[in-house]
């Protein structure tokens, strides 16, 4: 179905990810670098989690609602916000007392 067609039967689109700012993770040795990101408050952003290795890793946050598993050698985008102002930690689930961070949404 064309777009001229979808749009006359009212079906909607998907936003493109290009849109959304974007920051970047990387995990590596057990640890994820850098270890705050800072982010806008009230919009929508895109995460890209690289891991560099040597094993897999779990970006994970019960204060975002996500995780994703990210093979070695792989990366991962993770959509997250609009949030409100403050500091949401994550931990990665194969190392939790070496690989934390936090999110700061200003």
């Amino acid at each position: 179905m064309g777009l001229i067609a979808g749009l006359s039967l009212g079906l909607s689109f998907p936003l493109h990810a290009d849109n959304l700012p974007g920051f970047s993770l990387t995990a590596k040795d057990g640890r994820f670098l850098p270890e705050q990101i800072d982010i806008p408050a009230g919009q929508k952003v895109r995460l890209v989690v690289k891991n560099e290795g040597p094993g897999p890793e779990e970006f994970e946050s019960s204060a975002l609602n996500r995780e994703k598993v990210i093979l070695p050698g792989k990366s991962a985008e993770i959509f997250i916000g609009p949030l409100k102002p403050g500091t949401y930690d994550f931990y990665g689930e194969f190392h939790p007392q070496t690989a934390r961070g936090r999110i700061v949404a200003r």
